[in-house]
């Protein structure tokens, strides 16, 4: 069977076609939530990169509608794609955990013991004593490379259950302490200061 003789078939315009308007919508509107995402995070040289194929997927799939301007079918599968396309990139940036973010915590519950792990696990950790609405409160703050995240909030549910806690993008950093583990898309201007630095 060729190409010519497929096209004429009844699945091709009702099925084959709507379907890759569908992924194709997926697959940019991704790409273009992963691309602002990165910029939002100070990551210079990948959204160029990403805006290329994401522009070129988009012009695939408003070629076609381009040219069936009268099919309101392939209207609910482009926008269906865009729909999808941002659930999908949302993902897709929870699964990269690109980024560092600032934790705020705030316990009434005697923290020494959680200020303690979380150096222990190489974090940095400033903490201060407060007053808050109900009395005398601690609050310990730290920036984390984003895919730490899940870890140190295991450690606050274990150490301090009950606590308020915080989190907040960081787009930039200077100096620090962090974990000798780090993500493959590290940028510059987090530096991470290891032991032998700090002997100095």
């Amino acid at each position: 069977m060729n190409f010519d003789h497929m096209t004429n078939l009844w699945i091709y315009p009702w099925v084959i076609i709507p379907f890759l308007i569908f992924f194709a919508r997926v697959c940019d509107v991704s790409l273009g939530t992963i691309r602002i995402i990165f910029i939002s995070r100070g990551i210079k040289y990948l959204p160029p990169l990403v805006g290329f194929f994401e522009i070129l997927i988009w012009l695939l799939a408003i070629g076609q509608i381009m040219q069936n301007l009268t099919n309101i079918y392939y209207y609910l599968f482009y926008a269906g794609g865009f729909a999808t396309g941002n659930l999908v990139g949302i993902i897709l940036d929870e699964k990269l955990s690109i980024g560092t973010v600032g934790i705020r915590i705030i316990t009434k519950k005697d923290a020494a013991v959680l200020v303690e792990a979380l150096r222990t696990s190489g974090f940095g950790v400033t903490c201060v004593d407060a007053k808050g609405a109900s009395g005398c409160v601690n609050v310990i703050y730290t920036i984390i490379e984003r895919i730490e995240l899940q870890k140190v909030i295991s450690m606050l549910e274990e150490h301090n259950p009950n606590a308020f806690y915080s989190i907040e993008d960081i787009k930039e950093a200077h100096e620090g302490i962090f974990p000798t583990k780090r993500t493959f898309l590290k940028r510059k201007s987090v530096v991470e200061i290891d032991s032998t630095r700090k002997a100095k």
